[in-house]
């Protein structure tokens, strides 16, 4: 992948900027099995890699510079604005958004929020594409004084951006390097985003969390449903469901046939999703009544204390962790250690936890492994795992 933004010094985020693809990948397929090396007996499979460019489904961008002339996408050490909004990472379809959001903060004389001198209102503007090609928008904002001017802009912003189905303010007050607040004020009637992934419909709300990059979390829910398949578990608990992804994936048995080798489900599964956001939940919750799925629960609930105060009576056949880069940590490993659980599967950001949480649980061996490139151009990738008690 070619960026001129990279080979100007605009931007260097992207480690490896201009690296031959598979190259990457295989740089990074090194570095997992080796981090996993004193794990004997994996079997890794062929990793993942789809897309290069353009494979980036949500846009974060920092709003800079002046109403005149707005800079959106990121800041230098100085707290100045670099403008990124035809970053090839992200869909055409964001970067045709951010071209419209960027005449929309001239005509609607949208004051961005100026770092070094702590003025302004405009912060952010974080932008997501469904696989639908519908849009939610987000915008940042210090205080309440803008939504009023944006309430009134929004049928015009629809008009230039049809693809327009979610919009929102959140509100972010604090002059510190935190993205958004604890507050949302909805725009439009619409407040869920449909992702669409291997034909399942996952709802998206504002502030939700779902993977960059869709082509390879399908892949990623695909390879996790078909060894789930395989190991034919009756229970299943998925922590840290978010969405649903996992979860509503294997209530559905889906996997069966979708990879090399899966075999067809031999019991009924009872699905547990396990996730802190009820907003996350209420959208889980929302995809199983369209589905019309039953056997399967959602729960608004930590994941570790969720697990810590169950009835060792009531723990699953599999269990699913999809933790953040911190890994599970040890007070869940060492439930796990000690549960009755028989197979894991463990999706991780960062092999480095995944590594000392697997150390923490010597009795659930990794049998398998697959990296999915989630983040090209970065050293950034997911590893999938399946744990089998020993």
């Amino acid at each position: 992948m070619h960026c001129d933004y990279y080979d100007a010094g605009r931007c260097t985020s992207c480690a490896h900027m201009g690296q031959e693809h598979l190259q990457q990948v295989a740089e990074k397929v090194a570095q997992c099995q080796q981090l996993l090396a004193e794990f004997d007996g994996i079997d890794w499979v062929e990793p993942f890699a789809g897309a290069e460019a353009g494979f980036r489904n949500k846009a974060k961008m920092v709003v800079s510079g002046t109403t005149r002339r707005p800079r959106i996408g990121i800041l230098d050490a100085e707290g100045h604005g670099i403008d990124l909004r035809r970053c090839g990472l992200i869909t055409p379809g964001l970067q045709e958004a951010l071209r419209v959001l960027s005449n929309l903060i001239r005509a609607a004389r949208l004051t961005p929020y100026d770092v070094p001198s702590r003025q302004g209102e405009l912060k952010y503007l974080l932008v997501t594409e469904a696989p639908s090609g519908e849009l939610m928008v987000r915008f940042v904002l210090r205080s309440e004084a803008l939504v009023p001017t944006l309430r009134e802009h929004l049928p015009g912003l629809a008009d230039r951006l049809p693809t327009l189905r979610v919009a929102s303010v959140n509100l972010q007050p604090e002059h510190k390097a935190v993205l958004e607040g604890e507050r949302e004020i909805p725009l439009t009637a619409a407040q869920s985003l449909t992702m669409e992934i291997n034909g399942i419909g996952l709802h998206l709300r504002p502030g939700g969390f779902f993977q960059t990059n869709t082509e390879v979390a399908a892949a990623l829910y695909r390879q996790g449903a078909a060894w789930a398949s395989a190991a034919g578990p009756a229970s299943v608990w998925d922590l840290y469901c978010g969405v649903g992804g996992f979860a509503l994936h294997l209530a559905e048995g889906f996997g069966a046939g979708h990879v090399t080798g899966a075999g067809p489900d031999a019991v009924a599964r009872q699905v547990t999703g396990i996730e802190v956001s009820q907003d996350a939940v209420a959208s889980a919750e929302l995809t199983r009544a369209e589905r019309g799925l039953t056997g399967v629960d959602f729960v608004c609930a930590d994941a570790t204390e969720f697990a810590l105060g169950s009835d060792p009576a009531d723990h699953p056949d599999l269990l699913v962790v999809n933790p953040p880069r911190r890994g599970v940590g040890a007070r869940l490993c060492e439930w796990m250690e000690n549960s009755r659980i028989q197979h894991v599967l463990y999706s991780s950001c960062n092999a480095v936890t995944l590594a000392a949480d697997l150390r923490r649980m010597p009795s659930l061996r990794p049998v398998k492994a697959r990296v999915m490139d989630m983040f090209p151009q970065s050293t950034h990738y997911e590893v999938i795992t399946l744990l089998t008690r020993v």
